[in-house]
């Protein structure tokens, strides 16, 4: 049953691949309206099965929801397809097949908007995007496969917030990515969703980068939830500390080269 106040609910969820293998195992989980949410876990942890579950692209993979539901403003949405689960508001930047790399900037974001569900000035989205992404006005008429992977992230974002979504999801936003990058990229998630009134999911291995932005935290180990709460609560967690987070780990990591490489961009791209 949907709780009070949430936009996504998730209740006892179970997804089987191959009518076999069970990757998510009894997952609960609330998003409320307004709220950016992390899912935190280790790579094969069912992160990124869950948001495929939520967006309607497990038949591609040859897996369903089993048990348990998915509602999105108290509507059951488990198992029905992506094009009718985009059109109810949700939208999914992915952790692979981001972009159409053989088509412009511009062009990918043509495709999105012919996919926009039309509830609002898509001139402000525009606005929006190259406020956050000053780099993609000046690569519009660049081949989205010879972007960078920072590039390309700001892309996939870009083209889902171009379908107008009220929850984004968003898969592995670190990944492949400097973590000097990586900051500039969460704070830019927050950002969007303060500014756009978009609610946000976000899938993320680097627990540090997410939990800066996070409202709240669930961490999923195995298929199953096993850790929820505010960041703070989780960033004063010893379990959590020694597994996700890696004390001065994030502090070591950025590099001379990573700096340079942000500085670079900056002067680039402003």
């Amino acid at each position: 049953m949907e709780r009070e106040g949430s936009l996504l609910d998730l209740d006892k969820l179970e997804v089987t691949y191959h009518n076999v293998s069970v990757a998510v195992r009894g997952i609960s989980l609330e998003v409320a309206s307004g709220q950016i949410v992390t899912l935190l876990g280790i790579n094969g942890a069912g992160k990124t099965t869950t948001l495929r579950a939520i967006s309607g692209f497990l038949g591609m993979d040859a897996a369903r929801v089993t048990e348990g539901s998915i509602r999105f403003k108290g509507e059951e949405i488990h198992n029905k397809p992506p094009h009718l689960i985009a059109k109810k508001g949700i939208a999914l930047v992915p952790e692979r097949d981001k972009i159409f790399e053989t088509l412009t900037v511009e062009e990918n974001f043509e495709i999105a908007v012919s996919e926009s569900r039309g509830k609002g000035d898509i001139k402000s989205v525009y606005d929006l995007i190259y406020r956050c992404f000053p780099v993609l006005e000046h690569l519009k008429k660049r081949l989205s496969g010879y972007l960078s992977g920072g590039e390309r992230q700001m892309l996939s974002i870009s083209t889902a917030l171009l379908c107008q979504p009220e929850l984004l999801l968003v898969d592995e936003l670190s990944l492949g990515l400097a973590p000097i990058i990586v900051d500039e990229l969460m704070n830019l998630v927050r950002r969007i969703r303060d500014e756009q009134e978009v609610t946000v999911l976000l899938v993320e291995q680097n627990a540090m980068a997410a939990l800066e932005i996070a409202d709240f935290a669930y961490v999923i180990e195995n298929g199953r939830i096993a850790l929820s709460g505010y960041p703070s609560e989780l960033r004063n967690n010893k379990s959590i500390q020694e597994s996700y987070l890696g004390k001065g780990e994030r502090e070591a990591r950025r590099s001379y080269r990573d700096v340079k490489q942000y500085r670079r961009m900056k002067r680039l791209y402003g």
